[in-house]
């Protein structure tokens, strides 16, 4: 894999698709992957360009918001940065907390453990299986990335909401780069839990705040130069304990131009995937494809995307930001006593430029990511990625099988807009 960062041998046909979506090939009933044991193994590969990240996104039903994440980055030659990043957020407050450290002594597969547990001096994520229990799998979270900050969670899964990744097999939850998908030139991967339970504490300035409140998890891989990945993001994660439980998620990218259909000249492809809870049940996976020039279809048997409204310029970042967002899923019903299709759409009002609505930040990216990284990535010039994060109290739009009226949960979203180039 290594080697592949360098290589500059054409493709025997220049027009050939150099861009494989995780789901072009597959059928609406083949969307839902179930994970396997070695899904949310950490890869922790010291070789080629590798981003690998670890993230749990917990909400409280008074609008709280805290972020876990792992990120272990494999540069080249250089040794692999690890860092640990936490926000804490409180949407009636706007009272921000926010911590991303270098840490020290990492090892995957700690002593009596398997390579889905990690710790460092600073932070430790700790697996646990339970079989035969309404909670199979869980995950101790505990992390003291400052003198002033604490965080200790319990993070279980439900039963009845089965982890997923698009499509089945080993090559679930790929994307692939270059013309030859059995040997890619870089990859994309994503696998979820799209709805846990959590309960703790976070200790901020020697305050004890209780957390009780539900998420998810994601563990995504990018191996390949980051810049070289996607144009743009979208990220939007619903929670809401209403109707025993809904959760509604996606994750969207866009290729750079050098990746499509037809080789080099025509990227601008949007992958989107995403999943519906309800009733604390996996109900929906979604996934959708949609190459340049492309009309959408209005009404389609799957439907998994977001879409940025009345954008307008901000001159800060020098992006079109959006106003409004759109998301929307569409998929065949995944509960056997429940046949048909679940439908669900939020509209979300983040404000304009001079008025936001939820605005937690605008992060700039190359000040945050490593430095060696920074080095590694040849961002075109002048280019200053920015990633836009909003909380809201949303409403999420449910149309389920045999039902013509919605029905309705009311949550908070959390979104993410990234601007990359």
């Amino acid at each position: 894999m290594f080697s592949s960062f360098f290589s500059t041998a054409p493709p025997t046909d220049p027009q050939a698709p150099n861009f494989h979506s995780v789901s072009s090939k597959l059928k609406p009933t083949e969307l839902f992957g179930e994970l396997k044991p070695r899904d949310t193994e950490l890869l922790c590969t010291s070789s080629g360009f590798v981003t690998e990240t670890q993230i749990f996104y917990i909400t409280t039903p008074d609008g709280k918001s805290i972020m876990c994440q792992l990120i272990h980055s494999s540069v080249g030659m250089w040794y692999p940065t690890i860092q640990f990043t936490c926000k804490i957020y409180d949407s009636k407050t706007q009272k921000l907390t926010w911590k991303s450290i270098h840490v020290t002594n990492f090892t995957s597969a700690p002593p009596g453990l398997d390579r889905r547990s990690c710790k460092a001096d600073e932070f430790s994520f700790t697996y646990k299986s339970k079989s035969d229990s309404d909670y199979p799998e869980s995950y101790t979270v505990q992390a003291n990335p400052a003198p002033d900050v604490q965080i200790f969670l319990e993070v279980t899964r439900p039963a009845s909401v089965s982890g997923w990744k698009v499509g089945s097999g080993d090559e679930g939850g790929y994307s692939q780069f270059g013309p030859d998908p059995s040997h890619p030139e870089g990859y994309v991967v994503h696998r979820f839990w799209p709805l846990i339970k959590a309960s703790g504490h976070v200790v901020l300035s020697g305050q004890a705040t209780p957390v009780e409140g539900q998420g998810m998890f994601v563990h995504a891989i990018q191996g390949m130069r980051p810049n070289l990945v996607a144009a743009s993001w979208n990220f939007g994660n619903f929670q809401s304990s209403e109707l025993g439980g809904v959760s509604a998620i996606q994750m969207e990218f866009t290729t750079i131009d050098a990746y499509g259909i037809k080789g080099a000249g025509s990227g601008g492809v949007t992958v989107n995937v995403g999943s519906l809870v309800v009733g604390n049940k996996l109900v929906a996976v979604t996934a959708e494809t949609k190459y340049p020039g492309e009309t959408d279809n209005a009404d389609p048997p799957v439907k998994s995307r977001v879409a940025h409204l009345s954008p307008v310029l901000d001159a800060e970042t020098g992006y079109q930001k959006p106003c409004e967002l759109l998301f929307e899923w569409a998929g065949p019903s995944l509960l056997a006593d429940r046949p048909g299709a679940y439908k669900a759409s939020i509209y979300a009002d983040v404000g304009d430029v001079a008025q936001p609505k939820g605005l937690i930040e605008k992060v700039d990216v190359l000040a945050e990511i490593p430095k060696v990284l920074k080095l590694a990535v040849n961002y075109v010039a002048g280019t200053k990625p920015y990633i836009y994060q909003w909380m809201n109290p949303a409403k999420l739009a449910i149309h389920e099988p045999g039902s013509d009226a919605p029905v309705e949960a009311n949550g908070y979203m959390y979104i993410e807009a990234t601007f990359i180039s």
